[in-house]
């Protein structure tokens, strides 16, 4: 794997940080399982300090645990805790869905709407990197819309602690099509005013990025028991 690789349309922590995440709900990394820094650093083509801040942003996700003068290890997944997490993620940015199609101002809703549309290339060229970082984008234009910094910021605040789990999610066969169709019905829902739909097709979309990374982890897990 090249830095150059890696990096397409993303930092090289980010890029990490999708790599290593993608290892771990794979089972390829398993849990308790130690992380040296300097071998990391060797496999991705990079110095420490990239792979430092991506062990730093799984640490708040919960994928990593940092331990004082010893070397990060692989956390032990709580499937209760991250759906927890995704029940929390969803009512946020359902709020943020309706008030950000009452509230928006029409510069606004045109950013929302071009964001929108330039992601349509990485889903007609399948780039899943570029898609990743322009949905980040997406969402927090909502997440601004709102008028309301408090929201903006619990809601950033939460979706930084899943990052790793949803980026890992578009890695799904034709998750990108369905992705951007229903960013496609919240917009629409925006762009007329519409703050109930909007709320419940912001619902919809994280119940579907929920299920969809919970059908990858189950694929992980079935290619890898082995033939009888």
């Amino acid at each position: 794997m090249t830095r150059k690789a890696l990096t397409k349309n993303g930092t090289l922590a980010e890029a990490i940080v999708n790599d290593l995440t993608q290892q771990i709900v794979s089972g390829r990394l398993e849990p308790g399982m130690p992380l040296d820094e300097t071998c990391l650093a060797r496999e991705f083509g990079a110095s420490r300090t990239p792979v430092r801040e991506a062990l730093r942003q799984m640490a708040a996700s919960g994928l990593i645990a940092l331990r004082p003068h010893r070397a990060p290890q692989v956390a032990r997944l709580d499937a209760r805790r991250l759906e927890d997490m995704f029940d929390v993620m969803a009512e946020l940015e359902a709020l943020c869905a309706a008030r950000a199609a009452v509230s928006m101002r029409s510069a606004e809703r045109a950013a929302l709407e071009a964001q929108h549309e330039a992601m349509a290339e990485n889903v007609r060229d399948g780039n899943v990197t570029a898609y990743r970082v322009a949905n980040v984008e997406f969402h927090a234009l909502i997440y601004r819309g709102t008028g309301n910094s408090y929201l903006e910021e619990l809601a950033t605040l939460t979706r930084d602690r899943l990052a790793p789990h949803r980026g890992v999610q578009l890695e799904a066969p034709a998750r990108l099509t369905q992705s951007h169709r229903e960013h496609g019905e919240i917009l629409e829902a925006i762009l007329r005013g519409d703050g109930a739909t909007a709320a419940g097709v912001m619902r919809r979309h994280l119940a579907e990025t929920q299920t969809t990374l919970a059908g990858l982890n189950q694929d992980h897990k079935s290619r890898d028991l082995p033939e009888k």
